[in-house]
Parts: structure tokens; sequence; C-alpha cells
């Protein structure tokens, strides 16, 4: 079956004002589908076709652009939409909370590298959350569409926290300011979600 683009669960506006309703139905509608039309064009016909995202990245020939860009693209915005939320997010506990704790020696100093790996990632690209067998979790940042799932990219492992920081997902709001619009993102990450998947990537 071909990739479709995933509902949100909630409105557009429903992260206002951390993410406006006109950037986020733009980043969902036009550069997502954008993403997962290509993609489907890209695998159309080849051996890729009918496996899933995380088969086809993970064992990814890296000179296919098509596939790379846009199979990554595909990819980091479904874990996108997912760890972000308008309300219930939960907070950092449990597992996740130790395994944090443990490499990073406080949840606020998590956050804080977690910040810098997005702020400082050179033209456009995302930070990652991942974890790696074991349950140890690190933070690394990407070029482009590129993830950790891909070979010889990032900190490999799974990722399970992303932020993007290509200038669609925020300069309709907050233009070349990137600070502002990575310490908004971290008031809307879906904690629980982000700890399921900690606990799945077990």
């Amino acid at each position: 079956m071909a990739f479709t683009l995933p509902e949100l669960g909630y409105a557009y506006d429903a992260l206002e004002p951390a993410i406006d309703a006109r950037t986020m139905e733009i980043h969902h509608t036009k550069h997502h589908q954008g993403y997962t039309n290509k993609l489907n064009a890209a695998i159309e016909g080849t051996n890729l076709a009918g496996k899933s995202i995380e088969d086809i990245l993970s064992s990814l020939d890296m000179t296919n652009t098509a596939v790379r860009n846009n199979g990554g693209g595909y990819y980091n915005h479904c874990l996108y939409w997912q760890v972000i939320a308008p309300n219930d997010r939960g907070r950092l506990s449990g597992p996740l909370r130790e395994a944090i704790d443990s490499a990073f020696g406080s949840v606020d100093s998590f956050k804080e590298h977690f910040a810098a790996a997005a702020k400082t990632r050179f033209g456009s690209g995302w930070a990652f959350l991942c974890v790696h067998e074991g349950g140890k979790v690190e933070v690394c940042s990407t070029p482009n569409q590129d993830n950790p799932l891909m070979p010889g990219v990032g900190c490999g492992g799974t990722p399970i926290l992303g932020i993007d920081v290509w200038e669609h997902a925020y300069y309709l709001n907050y233009q070349n300011r990137r600070p502002d619009y990575v310490s908004a993102f971290m008031g809307i990450i879906n904690w629980n979600v982000v700890e399921q998947k900690y606990e799945a990537a077990l």
C-alpha cells in the first residue's frame, strides 16, 4: 500500500500561540503531503514498495536521494505531529525520566542539550532524542530530512522526539527567531507519547 498523510488528531489552531494555525496547515497539507506523494512515486515498482518506512530507512542506499529526502521527510513529520499536543501532555516521568537523568544529569540539562542541538543546526534540519539498545538516550541533530534510522546518520538508535528546524516550520510567526520557536516547542511536547515511544523502542 502507498503511504498516506496522517491526520493530526487536533485542529490546526490548537497549538497557538506556540505554533500558529496557518503554519500548521501549510506544513501539514503542503510540505508533509509533498513528501508523501514524492516518496510513493520514488518507491513505486521497486523492491521498497510494501515495506514499512522504518525498514526502508534503516536499510537505505544513501545515494538514492529521492527516497532519502522524501522518506526522511515523511517519517520525520509523522514523528513531529505525534510528539506535540495542545493539552493532556503528561510530564516526564518513569523509565524515560530515569534514562534522561542518567544521560544528562537532570531534565533541565536534557532540555538545554536538546534546544541547543535544534538552535545550532546550520541551515535546515532536525534535532532528535534517540534511544539505543539497553535504554540509553542521546540527543543529536541531522541535516535536511536525514534521521538517525538511516545508516551512518546522527546518533543512531530510534528517534522518540524530533523538532523540525526547517524555516517552513516556524517562519510565518517567528521569522529568523528560531530560538523563540524552539522554546515554544519545548512547552508543547507530548510526554505521554514520547514515553510510549521510549518503552516501545526498548
